[in-house]
């Protein structure tokens, strides 16, 4: 009896095996042997777990697809709000909150790898790494606001695309991160509520955070971001300018303020930043030589050598001290050598 149970157990394949496991449930199905309420229950299950893998956004909020958070995230209804827009406005509105923006001042070292430049009002940084944003405002804004960060590009020829990584970029190992979608450029560290969304219309980027109040004995909140993709990457940004726009949002997407500023991801930020700010101090002199009528520094006369006249008319006395050079001289003058 023992041998004839162990055969008819060899010969009987693993029941919840990838192969078998379909005709197990038909054959369950098909019988009267499940409880309509087990039924009812495991067809809920399933297909909960359909929607939540089903790639790549599992939430909706107003017009935007929100990407599954790291677990813990406050679940914040955000409406479309500035990503619903084609073009997004850039410029800078303090509010009746006086919303403001400050950057830590690093300077132009090789070292640093995050300076912000006033005279440009642009942020250069390397790929990957954290940039301190401060945020200031003049009185508290309304219960669960919120700010918005999101990258567009500056030229108007390119404004109407979406900023995105390249592809290189997206599938590095090294580069990706739980709960945050691969092709976003603008990341938030070290907040467990930030929450990336993707507008449905647009299908602009941007990630939100709930605003925190300062703490005791400080005016700002600081944001940690960083900046996913160089610009100078093909198939990305390829080297085509581009701005972030903070927004400050109420919970039912009335803007409350907003600034801007120029990104730069570039290896090496102090260099970048040294060479930018030089050239723009250079640029209003040539300007103004311009308007002011002036020959350009390069011109024609810049080039006439010393001891020329414009004048073809004049006459010059070349002397020659030795015989030989000035019979050479004279060869060449005559039989125009």
């Amino acid at each position: 009896m023992g041998e004839m149970e162990q055969s008819s157990d060899s010969d009987v394949e693993p029941p919840m095996s990838s192969e078998t496991f379909p005709e197990l449930w038909n054959m369950i199905e098909g019988s009267n042997l499940m409880n309509p309420d087990l039924e009812e229950a495991l067809t809920l299950n399933w297909q909960a777990q359909e929607e939540f893998l089903d790639p790549p956004f599992a939430q909706e909020g107003g017009n935007n697809a929100l990407w599954p958070g790291a677990e813990g995230a406050l679940s914040l209804d955000v409406p479309g709000g500035t990503t619903s827009s084609t073009v997004p406005s850039t410029e800078d509105y303090a509010g009746e909150y006086s919303f403001e923006l400050m950057f830590e001042q690093t300077g132009t070292a090789k070292s640093v790898t995050c300076t912000y430049s006033r005279d440009l009002k642009k942020l250069f940084c390397q790929l990957g790494k954290t940039c301190p944003v401060l945020v200031k405002v003049g009185s508290s804004p309304p219960e669960g606001s919120f700010i918005r960060a999101m990258a567009v590009y500056m030229k108007s020829e390119h404004v109407a695309e979406v900023v995105k990584r390249c592809p290189h970029h997206e599938r590095a190992p090294e580069y990706r991160e739980d709960g945050v979608p691969a092709e976003h450029l603008i990341r938030v560290e070290g907040n467990k509520h930030a929450q990336y969304y993707s507008d449905m219309n647009t299908k602009r980027h941007s990630v939100v955070i709930p605003y925190e109040t300062p703490q005791v004995g400080s005016e700002f909140s600081t944001i940690l971001y960083s900046f996913m993709c160089n610009s100078s990457c093909m198939g990305g940004m390829n080297r085509r300018p581009i701005q972030a726009i903070l927004t400050l949002e109420s919970q039912e997407g009335k803007l409350l303020g907003r600034r801007s500023f120029g990104v730069r991801v570039c290896a090496c930020p102090g260099r970048d930043r040294r060479m930018e700010e030089e050239n723009t101090r250079k640029a209003p002199r040539g300007e103004r030589s311009k308007r002011a009528g002036a020959p350009p520094e390069n011109g024609p006369e810049k080039k006439l050598m010393a001891g020329t006249s414009k004048n073809t008319e004049d006459t010059y006395t070349l002397e020659v001290g030795q015989v030989h050079l000035h019979r050479l001289l004279w060869c060449s003058c005559l039989f125009g050598w």
